[in-house]
């Protein structure tokens, strides 16, 4: 972990999906987004990649991106930021972590650079980031003459992918006294670069047992 400088520029950041919510994100908003019964039956193309991810025969990241794929592919961008708006608008209450609104407003406040870095889609989490104040780093969907092509721009922004991305935003991570917050393994690389790192913090207690924040310091984890 890299010694940052004197008086450096705090920079927060917060994964979305479990850590500022109560849970996952995306696949209700495509729920929300296409209905129950298309989500349904797409879902159902899904079941034999999930069971092959389960066997270690499909990574998470493939997984995903068949995911993007079976939903995204040919939709219009104008439409689904105008569904993400509207999730947002609807869900903001059900889905949000009171105790991690207030540590947000809290950074903004002490006057931090304040930023999500979350795997789920940047399209999708924007109106979130925006209501916060805040800016947003997330995975990419590609687009071509305003329409989704179902691919991904880049590599899904999880696991060492967040340090790269937060550093290809705000340069090199040791001119800043980081603080961070995750909660699951896609945050691992993210808690080990941070001065100020939590896990879990907005969790009931039960769940915050078996931090990984000083094992992930000593040792790098395999994928």
């Amino acid at each position: 972990m890299s010694t940052t400088p004197h008086a450096a520029k705090v920079l927060s950041v917060f994964d979305f999906d479990g850590t500022l919510t109560h849970n996952d994100s995306f696949i209700p908003f495509l729920r929300f987004a296409f209905g129950k019964r298309v989500f349904a039956a797409r879902m159902v193309r899904l079941a034999l990649p999930t069971l092959r991810c389960m066997r270690k025969k499909l990574t998470r990241d493939e997984l995903k991106e068949v995911l993007i794929q079976t939903f995204l592919t040919g939709v219009d961008e104008r439409w689904l930021r105008q569904k993400a708006q509207a999730f947002c608008d609807i869900y903001w209450t059900r889905l949000m972590r009171p105790s991690g609104l207030l540590a947000v407003a809290a950074e903004v406040n002490s006057g931090a650079e304040v930023t999500i870095c979350s795997a789920s889609p940047a399209m999708v989490l924007q109106p979130f980031a925006d209501r916060l104040g805040i800016k947003l780093i997330g995975t990419q969907l590609e687009v071509s003459d305003g329409t989704l092509t179902g691919r991904i721009t880049g590599h899904n922004c999880r696991c060492e992918q967040k340090v790269r991305r937060l550093e290809s935003v705000y340069g090199h991570l040791g001119e800043y006294h980081l603080r961070a917050w995750g909660d699951t393994r896609g945050d691992y690389e993210l808690l080990a670069a941070a001065q100020d790192a939590h896990w879990r913090h907005f969790h009931p207690a039960w769940s915050k047992r078996r931090s990984p924040v000083q094992r992930v310091r000593v040792t790098e984890l395999p994928e």
